[in-house]
C-alpha cells in the first residue's frame, strides 16, 4: 500500500531500534523501579545481560514484557482463560476492535495471550496524552505502542484521523501486523460497551476500493476481555457521579497515571478473554445497503454482537442485574453468600466517595449489570 504520509511521529520503534532505546531505557532510574516491582528476581546485572541479547520489539516484549504482565496477572487475578484463538491464522494480521475497560491491561494481556497461543504480538494504540515524552514514550514504543492524537481543531482532527488511518492499514497490509484498538475513545464507565461509528469511519478513510474490500483488508475481529471486577470501578463510578452533577468532568492532575497504576494493583477476581471471528462473509452484504452511514451503522451492529456474544458473564454481573431489575430471574447464577460478599464490597467502595451513597449505589449496579443486558438483547 502506497501512503503519502510519513509516520516516524506516531510509530513505535523499529527493530532496528530496539537494542540502542533498551539500553538507553535501562539506565533510567524509572526502570529499575519496575524492575524491583515487576521482574523482583532480576538483578540490575541480569537486566543488562538480558536486555543486550535484544534486537527486536518482539524480543523485548517476550523477554521483559511477558513475565511482567504475567506477574501482575499472578498479584491481581484469581485466573484468566482465553478462548477463541482457532479462529485466527498464524500468518494473517488481524485488527481487534476491543472493548475497553482498563488502560493498561486491555490490551498487554492480549500480548502476553498472542505469544502463549503461538501468534506474534500486536501494535496497540494509545493515547498521546498518556504518553509523556521520555523514559515512558521510549517504554511504551519500544513495546509496540502508536500514538493516537486527541487535540486539535476540527480540521486537525480530520488530517489526524486520515494519517492514523493510512497508519493502521499501512501496518496490517504491508508489515503484516496486527493491531489493537478499543472500540471508542476512553474506556466504558458504565459498562455499556459499544463501538463508535466515528471509529470505522476513520479506519475507512484510507481505503482505495469498495466498502467490502477496505475493510476485508483490515481484517477485523473483535475481541471481549471481561472482569470479574471492573478495574478502576470507583473512579469510573466517581466520575458518573460527578457528571451527573457537573456540565463537564474535568480530570484531575495525575488522574490517568493513578488509573494505570489502580488498574494493575486492584484485584480483579477471574478474567476471560474472547477472541472473535472475523468478519469478511458479511461484508458484501453490507455492501448492498443504501448509503455510506447505513453501511457503518451495520457493521458497528456486528462488531457490537461479537463483543457482547463474547462476554464472560461472572456472578456479581447476574447479582446486580437481579438488583437492578428488583427479580430473581438470574438467581441460579450465583449464591446468597455470593450476593451477601458483593454487596458488601459495593458498601466498602462506596464508602470511599463523597456522594449520596443510594445514588453512588445504583450507579454500582448498573455498571456491573450493563454486560448482562448486553448479552440477552442480542
Amino acid at each position: 500500500m502506497s501512503t503519502p504520509f510519513h509516520f516516524d511521529d506516531i510509530r513505535p520503534y523499529c527493530d532496528n531500534e530496539a537494542h540502542d532505546v533498551l539500553q538507553k531505557i535501562i539506565k533510567d532510574p524509572l526502570f529499575m523501579k519496575l524492575v524491583n516491582n515487576l521482574w523482583p528476581s532480576m538483578s540490575y546485572e541480569e537486566v543488562q545481560a538480558k536486555a543486550e541479547k535484544v534486537n527486536s520489539n518482539l524480543e523485548f516484549q517476550v523477554e521483559f514484557m511477558h513475565p511482567a504482565i504475567r506477574t501482575i496477572v499472578a498479584r491481581s487475578a484469581k485466573e484468566l482463560t482465553c478462548s477463541g484463538f482457532e479462529h485466527l491464522d498464524k500468518n494473517e494480521a488481524y485488527l481487534f476492535v476491543a472493548n475497553h475497560r482498563d488502560i493498561l491491561l486491555d490490551s498487554a494481556i492480549l500480548q502476553i495471550l498472542l505469544v502463549e497461543n503461538g501468534f506474534a504480538t500486536s501494535e496497540i494504540t494509545f493515547g498521546k496524552n498518556l504518553m509523556e515524552e521520555g523514559f515512558i514514550t521510549d517504554f511504551g514504543r519500544l513495546n509496540r505502542m502508536f500514538a493516537v492524537m486527541r487535540e486539535g481543531t476540527s480540521r486537525e482532527l480530520y488530517d489526524i484521523s486520515k494519517k492514523l488511518s493510512a497508519y493502521i492499514r499501512h501496518t496490517l497490509v504491508d508489515k503484516n501486523t496486527s493491531v489493537w484498538i478499543a472500540q471508542r475513545n476512553g474506556r466504558t464507565k458504565d459498562g455499556n460497551d459499544q463501538t463508535q461509528t466515528g471509529l470505522l469511519k476513520m479506519l475507512n478513510i484510507s481505503g482505495t476500493g469498495s466498502f467490502a474490500e477496505n475493510f476485508a483488508e483490515l481484517k477485523i475481529v473483535p475481541l471481549t476481555i471481561s472482569y470479574e471486577y471492573e478495574p478502576c470501578d470507583v473512579f469510573k463510578v466517581q466520575e458518573l457521579y460527578l457528571s451527573g452533577l457537573l456540565t463537564k468532568y474535568i480530570k484531575a492532575e495525575g488522574e490517568d497515571l493513578n488509573s494505570i497504576i489502580t488498574g494493575i494493583i486492584q484485584p480483579k477476581g477471574r478474567i476471560h478473554m474472547k477472541v472473535g471471528t472475523p468478519i469478511l462473509n458479511e461484508l458484501n452484504e453490507i455492501d448492498t445497503a443504501a448509503n455510506e452511514n447505513e453501511k457503518i451503522k451495520l457493521l458497528t451492529t456486528l462488531v457490537d454482537k461479537q463483543i457482547y456474544k463474547g462476554y464472560k458473564l461472572w456472578p456479581v454481573n447476574f447479582i446486580a442485574a437481579d438488583i437492578l431489575n428488583n427479580n430473581i430471574t438470574f438467581s441460579a447464577h450465583y449464591t446468597s453468600e455470593e450476593k451477601e460478599n458483593f454487596l458488601n464490597y459495593i458498601s466498602s467502595k462506596t464508602a470511599s466517595i463523597d456522594g449520596e451513597q443510594d445514588v453512588l449505589f445504583n450507579l454500582f449496579i448498573k455498571l456491573y449489570a450493563a454486560p448482562v443486558g448486553n448479552v440477552f438483547k442480542n
